[in-house]
């Protein structure tokens, strides 16, 4: 079965998860919860399965690269990272209420990387400057750290409309929120170090102010203002989740928005 399938496939299977955890809401049952957790477990399977068969088909090709070179790809890889993140918070608090909005940004991610018409799937060589190891670990590690982000995104936005479900109480809430911010912000923290290292070898510079480096840069420093607000100022709840919302944004535009602009990373999102 070719990639492209599997990942089709994953496409659908995160929308009806997204539907049962929606469904375990609006009807306060766990059991569809229940049903919409090992949906979204299979569609991991699917979606994992996708990236590996991309790996094997790029060195069938005589490429050979790992599949987070270009916005399909990202994309794709993005998927995966937040229904990990989400289905370890389901599993860990035993409540489906955080999994029913992020599996709707799961859904959302991995149906704009197959369906849109704007993105390119073909798998292509990679230019001399990507061809290094510092590449891998550099991605991998910017897009756990946007994951997280990305569920205190979903998060902040639950606990400023004061949604409650499952005795899932505001300060627990807010709790995980800082959680995600920590996970989003250390793995944000190694992605850009092993990104400055990866560009000297590339073009013999740690850090040149490129667009992608820049606003890296300031997302990273959002995030930083959050924690010392919470760790020095004791700050919590709605002004922490407004800050948490401010840097989200900060990150979809570091990741779509400077690939409009002329950068050394104009070859893809990474």
């Amino acid at each position: 079965m070719s990639y492209s399938i599997l990942i089709s496939i994953s496409t659908f299977v995160y929308f009806f998860a997204s539907v049962f955890y929606i469904l375990s809401v609006i009807f306060n049952k766990e059991r569809l919860g229940l049903v919409g957790k090992y949906i979204t477990i299979f569609a991991i399977f699917l979606n994992l399965a996708g990236f590996a068969v991309r790996w094997i088909v790029s060195y069938k090709l005589g490429i050979g690269r790992i599949p987070l070179t270009n916005l399909y790809e990202s994309l794709v890889f993005f998927t995966l990272c937040i229904a990990l993140v989400y289905i370890f918070l389901e599993i860990k608090y035993k409540n489906y209420f955080i999994s029913a909005f992020a599996s709707i940004i799961a859904f959302i991610t991995i149906a704009y990387s197959s369906l849109s018409p704007d993105i390119n799937t073909k798998i292509t060589p990679l230019i001399p400057a990507l061809k290094s190891n510092w590449l891998t670990i550099h991605v991998i590690t910017c897009f756990l750290g946007y994951a997280g982000f990305a569920l205190s995104f979903v998060i902040s936005i639950i606990y400023l409309v004061r949604i409650n479900y499952l005795n899932l109480k505001l300060n627990e809430l807010d709790e995980i929120n800082y959680q995600m911010v920590v996970l989003g912000f250390l793995f944000l923290t190694i992605g850009i170090m092993t990104g400055s290292v990866w560009a000297n070898s590339a073009w013999g510079s740690y850090w040149s102010w490129d667009p992608k480096e820049t606003w890296s840069l300031i997302t990273w420093f959002i995030y930083a203002i959050l924690i010392h607000a919470r760790l020095v100022k004791s700050w919590r709840g709605r002004k922490l989740a407004y800050i948490s919302i401010i840097g989200f944004l900060a990150v979809l535009f570091t990741y779509f928005g400077v690939n409009y602009l002329p950068s050394l990373h104009s070859y893809g999102t990474v």
